[in-house]
């Protein structure tokens, strides 16, 4: 197995799995594997681990292990696919989050503004909707509320503007071309705009939040009672959306009360703060520095 992923928070994730030794478990990223092979090492012959990787390149790094199943799929069908598997309910997933250290490193993959490559920024190599086509295509409206929400990017509308024009001009094909543009709109450090940019058209070709959502609800009809939800998060939008869920059951993140006057509350909270890398991790691995851990148990 090729080393290509180095994962986060391994530790403090898998123990709060709490792993019943011959329960089933789901890892919805499956990546490296290295959350998997964590997992596999304390499940004994009756325990099983799935997991779903939709990126080609992940599925050439599968464990072999009778005990494991990788589905190749989005994590959003979640549910649907462990009842083909004959699998109704489990007793833990993981999911970490984000896009991965390998596809960063890979120009062809057009997920990073340092290497001059095509625009595509797909998981899936098979979708059809990649960066360049939505650059393209996309309103100038559409394009507004895509780096606002997802980029958080504070000229959005100017940037918006801005791409619409150039792509009148000549298509907006490879990173350097949208680069060109970007450079000449920059609100701070070139670095951090870049990334913010390119983090807002990667998550809408992926629909991250979409997925993310759909996710949580089906893991959430999978897990038993008891059950543990652990989850990864990168960046605040989508840790927004994990909060919120895990919190109140919904997206919104409002408080439910039945007629008596009683609050939902789908989950306990197994760690009311947020679990982060410490400083060697930090030190051993940038991606870890943005990393949050959060933990639920099902009610």
């Amino acid at each position: 197995m090729s080393e290509y992923h180095v994962s986060v928070l391994l530790d403090e994730s898998i123990d709060n799995l709490k792993i019943n030794s011959s329960g089933t478990y789901v890892d919805v990223t499956y990546g490296a594997g290295g959350h998997s092979k964590s997992i596999l090492n304390k499940l004994n012959a009756e325990g099983h681990l799935f997991a779903f990787d939709q990126d080609q390149d992940a599925l050439a790094n599968v464990v072999q292990d009778d005990r494991f199943t990788l589905i190749e799929a989005n994590f959003r069908y979640l549910r649907r696919f462990l009842r083909l598997e004959g699998v109704r309910e489990v007793d833990g997933i993981l999911a970490d989050l984000g896009v991965s250290s390998h596809q960063l490193d890979m120009p062809e993959r057009g997920f990073s503004y340092r290497f001059d490559a095509p625009l595509d920024m797909r998981m899936n190599a098979e979708a059809e909707l990649t960066a360049a086509i939505l650059l393209q295509t996309y309103s100038e409206d559409a394009l507004v509320g895509i780096l606002s929400s997802y980029g958080e990017v504070r000229n959005s509308k100017t940037l918006a503007k801005a791409l619409v024009h150039a792509r009148k001009l000549t298509e907006i094909r490879t990173t350097f071309d949208l680069n060109r543009i970007l450079d000449q709109h920059l609100m701070g450090p070139r670095m951090k705009y870049l990334s913010q940019v390119y983090q807002a058209l990667r998550m809408e070709v992926n629909d991250e939040i979409g997925a993310l959502e759909e996710m949580l609800a089906e893991g959430f009809e999978l897990l038993k009672p008891g059950g543990r939800f652990v989850v990864i998060t990168f960046h605040s939008i989508e840790d927004r959306v994990v909060k919120n869920f895990f919190k109140t059951g919904n997206f919104e993140g409002e408080m439910e009360k039945d007629d008596f006057g009683n609050i939902y509350r789908p989950f306990i909270l197994v760690n009311k703060k947020v679990i982060m890398a410490d400083d060697k991790e930090q030190k051993a691995n940038v991606r870890s520095r943005s990393a949050k851990l959060r933990v639920a148990e099902k009610n």
